[in-house]
């Protein structure tokens, strides 16, 4: 990769949200915003390679996409009904104009119109630059299935004519439970990456830290905003300890617990302690726990039995069978591996975690604590058969071997 190319693939990285929302609020039409933005990063390959790499890669960007659709439109006829947008003054990428026009992208995308799983979807695609093929991942769905709705979602919001603009006040709780996922689901993707040779993507989980930030500032009254914003502090708190110097992956247990952001997690319990009051939510709860790993001294001083009746709680009011798998880990500190196993089995006979790489993982850990290797191994190999993530194959066949 030159230069140049490795410039550019971090600008699509670090940019592409803000030159998008940008662009549709020039277009207020999210398939032509889309298709000029992607230009623009394909002229920049050119434009760079001739001239340097600007020193604002995300305003050259912008420019770009804002020319490719005032091409666009005057070919289509409709240059006179939407110059007025597309003569803005340049503005400042980091400002807070195109901070709001992330939010208000997010919203866009989290219309009621849609269905959750699609406002999720295309939250994460458009807003994100998440790959289609990691939200697919992220969803336990065949990549061409998540395509195919994605698609769907953009031409109803095209149709249905949805502005590009913060909800009002009275809308807001009909979009915060998708927009609370989709936050949620860009963490745990950049906190580890469904694909690729590295464990995690600092720059996705940070994306999803800075979104969860607006929202508290949107809406610094509601719980699970509190709450949600307080587990990803609490989990982002450890990403410079999960791996090693190797790369490869360090249990909880392993981790220099030292070298953990201390300031992230006391801002972490504080929203906490304020997320809980009145009744608690499932991303208070998640938070909670996620607190007890973070604020436990060392690993042996983890509150398990604490976890485990949060995590009771938790699946009492979200019956997901993922927090099902998590709650196993704490069934097995507190009872015993043989009577996680148990929970294992009831969710291998459920079949909705079938192809979840965690699921044999766990199961391997449990017997191999337990005396039964062989049963373990083979376990290990199934794990490695369902991951894409090189990091974690690492530490897989690590523990297979």
């Amino acid at each position: 990769m030159t230069p140049v190319e490795r410039a550019v693939a971090e600008a699509h990285r670090r940019e592409w949200a803000t030159v998008l929302a940008a662009t549709v609020r020039a277009t207020r039409d999210l398939d032509l915003a889309e298709e000029c933005v992607q230009d623009a990063f394909v002229d920049a390959l050119g434009a760079w390679t001739r001239g340097g790499v600007p020193a604002r890669p995300g305003a050259w960007l912008t420019v770009a996409a804002r020319h490719n659709a005032l091409d666009a439109l005057r070919r289509a006829g409709t240059l006179r009904s939407k110059l007025h947008l597309l003569v803005e003054p340049d503005a400042d990428p980091t400002g807070p104009a195109e901070r709001d026009d992330r939010l208000r992208l997010v919203f866009l995308c989290c219309h009621p119109a849609l269905a959750v799983e699609a406002q999720v979807a295309l939250t994460l695609r458009l807003v994100c630059g998440v790959t289609t093929r990691d939200i697919a991942g992220a969803f336990l769905v065949p990549e061409a299935t998540m395509a195919a709705r994605i698609t769907r979602a953009k031409k109803k919001i095209a149709a249905a004519r949805i502005p590009f603009r913060l909800p009002a006040p009275s809308e807001l709780p009909d979009r915060l439970d998708a927009v609370l996922t989709t936050i949620y689901l860009l963490f745990t993707t950049g906190h580890t990456v469904p694909t690729g040779p590295e464990l995690t993507s600092d720059d996705l989980a940070g994306r999803a830290l800075d979104l969860a930030r607006m929202l508290r500032d949107l809406m610094p009254d509601e719980r699970e905003v509190r709450g949600l914003l307080a587990l990803v502090l609490a989990n982002h708190a450890r990403r410079a300890t999960r791996a090693g110097a190797d790369g490869l992956l360090l249990r909880l247990e392993e981790q220099d617990r030292s070298a953990w952001d201390q300031e992230a997690i006391a801002e972490a319990h504080g929203l906490v302690l304020g997320a809980l009051r009145g009744g608690p939510g499932r991303y208070a709860l998640q938070a909670a726990i996620a607190a007890l790993h973070a604020t436990a001294p060392t690993y042996a001083d983890t509150d398990w039995s604490q976890i485990l009746v949060l995590y009771d709680e938790l699946l009492a009011i979200w019956p997901s069978p993922v927090v099902a798998l998590n709650r196993t880990v704490a069934v097995a500190m507190v009872h015993g591996p043989d009577a996680a196993l148990v929970e294992i089995g009831r969710l291998e006979r459920d079949g909705r975690l079938a192809g979840y790489r965690y699921v044999p993982a766990i199961k391997a850990d449990l017997l191999h604590r337990l005396g039964r290797d062989a049963e373990a191994a083979a376990e290990y190999e199934r794990a490695l058969t369902l991951s894409d993530n090189e990091a974690e194959r690492a530490f897989l066949a690590g523990r297979l071997s």
